[in-house]
Protein backbone atom coordinates (compact mmCIF):
# COMPACT_ATOMS: atom_id res chain seq x y z
CA UNK A 1 0.00 0.00 0.00
CA UNK A 2 1.34 3.67 -1.39
CA UNK A 3 0.03 6.88 -0.07
CA UNK A 4 0.51 10.44 -0.73
CA UNK A 5 -1.08 13.74 -0.36
CA UNK A 6 0.04 17.52 -2.00
CA UNK A 7 -1.51 20.53 -2.15
CA UNK A 8 0.62 22.58 -4.25
CA UNK A 9 -0.20 25.81 -3.48
CA UNK A 10 1.93 28.73 -3.62
CA UNK A 11 2.83 30.29 0.27
CA UNK A 12 2.88 34.07 0.49
CA UNK A 13 3.69 35.99 3.46
CA UNK A 14 5.73 35.48 6.82
CA UNK A 15 4.84 32.48 8.59
CA UNK A 16 2.86 33.19 11.92
CA UNK A 17 1.76 32.14 14.99
CA UNK A 18 -1.56 31.20 15.97
CA UNK A 19 -1.95 33.01 19.54
CA UNK A 20 -5.76 32.44 20.33
CA UNK A 21 -7.89 29.68 18.61
CA UNK A 22 -10.54 27.47 19.68
CA UNK A 23 -10.89 24.05 17.78
CA UNK A 24 -11.49 25.17 14.29
CA UNK A 25 -12.45 29.10 14.53
CA UNK A 26 -9.47 31.31 14.22
CA UNK A 27 -9.50 34.57 16.62
CA UNK A 28 -5.73 35.58 16.66
CA UNK A 29 -2.27 35.58 14.77
CA UNK A 30 0.78 37.15 16.25
CA UNK A 31 -1.93 39.33 18.39
CA UNK A 32 -3.61 40.50 15.87
CA UNK A 33 -7.17 39.97 14.50
CA UNK A 34 -6.77 37.08 12.17
CA UNK A 35 -9.85 38.15 9.95
CA UNK A 36 -8.33 41.85 9.91
CA UNK A 37 -5.28 40.27 8.81
CA UNK A 38 -6.52 37.96 5.65
CA UNK A 39 -8.17 41.10 4.67
CA UNK A 40 -5.11 43.01 4.87
CA UNK A 41 -3.67 40.36 2.17
CA UNK A 42 -6.60 39.33 0.14
CA UNK A 43 -7.39 43.60 -1.10
CA UNK A 44 -10.34 43.20 -3.26
CA UNK A 45 -11.11 39.47 -3.07
CA UNK A 46 -11.37 40.30 0.82
CA UNK A 47 -15.03 41.62 0.18
CA UNK A 48 -15.90 38.01 -1.65
CA UNK A 49 -15.11 36.05 1.58
CA UNK A 50 -15.45 33.49 2.53
CA UNK A 51 -16.19 32.31 -0.85
CA UNK A 52 -12.83 33.85 -1.92
CA UNK A 53 -11.26 32.06 0.78
CA UNK A 54 -11.30 28.79 -1.55
CA UNK A 55 -8.25 30.57 -3.33
CA UNK A 56 -6.62 31.96 -0.58
CA UNK A 57 -5.82 28.62 2.14
CA UNK A 58 -3.91 28.68 5.41
CA UNK A 59 -0.92 26.30 5.36
CA UNK A 60 -0.93 25.16 9.67
CA UNK A 61 2.38 23.35 10.93
CA UNK A 62 2.56 22.53 14.71
CA UNK A 63 5.62 21.95 16.22
CA UNK A 64 7.45 18.46 14.86
CA UNK A 65 4.56 18.01 12.82
CA UNK A 66 4.23 17.99 8.60
CA UNK A 67 1.83 21.02 7.37
CA UNK A 68 -1.44 20.78 6.35
CA UNK A 69 -3.91 22.95 4.64
CA UNK A 70 -6.88 24.70 5.95
CA UNK A 71 -9.92 26.33 3.88
CA UNK A 72 -12.19 28.69 5.31
CA UNK A 73 -15.46 28.00 6.05
CA UNK A 74 -16.66 31.05 7.44
CA UNK A 75 -16.36 34.55 8.54
CA UNK A 76 -17.88 36.31 11.97
CA UNK A 77 -17.49 40.01 11.47
CA UNK A 78 -18.53 41.00 14.55
CA UNK A 79 -16.10 38.23 16.35
CA UNK A 80 -13.51 38.99 13.83
CA UNK A 81 -12.58 35.38 13.32
CA UNK A 82 -12.44 33.04 11.03
CA UNK A 83 -13.70 29.03 10.81
CA UNK A 84 -12.15 26.81 9.17
CA UNK A 85 -12.39 23.07 8.01
CA UNK A 86 -10.48 21.56 11.06
CA UNK A 87 -8.95 22.41 13.63
CA UNK A 88 -5.96 25.24 13.75
CA UNK A 89 -4.83 24.67 17.53
CA UNK A 90 -2.65 27.52 19.29
CA UNK A 91 1.03 27.47 19.08
CA UNK A 92 0.57 26.48 15.70
CA UNK A 93 2.56 27.99 12.75
CA UNK A 94 0.17 29.50 9.71
CA UNK A 95 1.10 31.24 6.24
CA UNK A 96 -1.21 32.52 3.57
CA UNK A 97 -1.08 30.65 0.64
CA UNK A 98 -2.68 31.79 -2.81
CA UNK A 99 -3.64 29.39 -6.31
CA UNK A 100 -1.23 28.77 -8.96
CA UNK A 101 -3.19 26.16 -11.41
CA UNK A 102 -0.20 24.66 -12.86
CA UNK A 103 1.51 24.28 -9.05
CA UNK A 104 -2.12 22.79 -8.32
CA UNK A 105 -1.61 20.01 -10.56
CA UNK A 106 1.83 19.04 -10.23
CA UNK A 107 0.78 18.71 -6.55
CA UNK A 108 -1.74 15.50 -7.61
CA UNK A 109 1.04 14.67 -9.99
CA UNK A 110 3.68 14.79 -6.97
CA UNK A 111 1.42 13.05 -4.65
CA UNK A 112 0.68 10.13 -6.93
CA UNK A 113 4.75 9.76 -7.71
CA UNK A 114 5.01 9.34 -3.90
CA UNK A 115 2.33 7.31 -3.88
CA UNK A 116 3.92 5.11 -6.91
CA UNK A 117 7.24 5.36 -4.81
CA UNK A 118 5.99 3.68 -2.32
CA UNK A 119 4.66 0.32 -3.44
CA UNK A 120 8.31 0.03 -5.53
CA UNK A 121 7.45 2.01 -8.72
CA UNK A 122 5.30 -0.53 -10.45
CA UNK A 123 1.77 -0.11 -11.97
CA UNK A 124 -0.65 -0.43 -9.21
CA UNK A 125 -3.19 -2.77 -8.92
CA UNK A 126 -5.98 0.02 -7.60
CA UNK A 127 -5.02 3.78 -7.71
CA UNK A 128 -7.55 6.17 -5.28
CA UNK A 129 -7.71 9.40 -5.57
CA UNK A 130 -9.40 11.79 -3.45
CA UNK A 131 -9.66 15.34 -4.28
CA UNK A 132 -10.88 18.20 -2.52
CA UNK A 133 -14.10 19.88 -4.27
CA UNK A 134 -12.62 22.81 -3.33
CA UNK A 135 -9.87 22.29 -5.87
CA UNK A 136 -12.35 21.34 -8.27
CA UNK A 137 -14.27 24.85 -7.92
CA UNK A 138 -10.84 26.55 -8.25
CA UNK A 139 -9.20 24.88 -11.39
CA UNK A 140 -12.93 24.78 -13.25
CA UNK A 141 -12.23 22.84 -16.34
CA UNK A 142 -8.74 22.23 -15.79
CA UNK A 143 -9.95 19.89 -13.30
CA UNK A 144 -9.48 16.92 -15.88
CA UNK A 145 -5.60 17.87 -16.01
CA UNK A 146 -5.22 16.54 -12.04
CA UNK A 147 -6.61 12.92 -13.24
CA UNK A 148 -4.38 13.48 -16.48
CA UNK A 149 -1.15 13.59 -14.68
CA UNK A 150 -1.58 11.11 -12.16
CA UNK A 151 -2.94 8.70 -15.36
CA UNK A 152 0.96 9.37 -16.27
CA UNK A 153 2.80 8.49 -13.46
CA UNK A 154 -0.05 5.12 -12.82
CA UNK A 155 0.22 3.85 -16.37
CA UNK A 156 -2.52 1.52 -16.95
CA UNK A 157 -3.53 0.98 -13.49
CA UNK A 158 -7.64 1.32 -13.16
CA UNK A 159 -8.16 4.79 -11.14
CA UNK A 160 -10.97 5.24 -8.73
CA UNK A 161 -11.81 8.08 -6.57
CA UNK A 162 -14.17 10.96 -5.88
CA UNK A 163 -14.38 14.63 -4.32
CA UNK A 164 -14.16 15.28 -0.53
CA UNK A 165 -14.60 17.36 1.90
CA UNK A 166 -11.76 16.52 3.95
CA UNK A 167 -8.86 13.69 2.88
CA UNK A 168 -7.13 11.93 5.38
CA UNK A 169 -3.69 10.83 4.77
CA UNK A 170 -0.36 10.95 6.04
CA UNK A 171 1.53 13.56 4.06
CA UNK A 172 4.23 11.46 3.28
CA UNK A 173 4.56 7.50 3.87
CA UNK A 174 6.89 8.56 7.10
CA UNK A 175 4.24 11.56 8.33
CA UNK A 176 1.22 10.69 11.00
CA UNK A 177 -2.28 10.58 9.36
CA UNK A 178 -3.89 14.13 9.46
CA UNK A 179 -6.83 15.85 8.35
CA UNK A 180 -5.96 17.59 4.88
CA UNK A 181 -8.28 20.16 2.85
CA UNK A 182 -7.68 20.80 -0.63
CA UNK A 183 -5.29 18.37 -1.72
CA UNK A 184 -4.91 15.58 -3.81
CA UNK A 185 -4.56 12.16 -1.81
CA UNK A 186 -3.83 8.80 -3.51
CA UNK A 187 -3.83 5.27 -2.05
CA UNK A 188 -2.55 2.77 -4.09
CA UNK A 189 -2.70 -1.08 -3.65
CA UNK A 190 -0.31 -3.75 -5.36
CA UNK A 191 -0.29 -6.97 -4.43
CA UNK A 192 2.93 -8.98 -5.37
Amino acid sequence: MGYGSRGGWDPFGPERVVTRSRGNVLYEVDGRSALALYKTYLGTHARDLPASGLLFPLSLRTRGGSGVVRTILAVDEAAQSMTFAGDVPEGAYVRLMKANFDRLIDGAVSAARTSYEAIGSVVPDLAILISCVGRKLVLKQRVEEEVEGVRDIMGAAPLTGFYSYGEISPFTPSARCELHNQTMTITTLSER
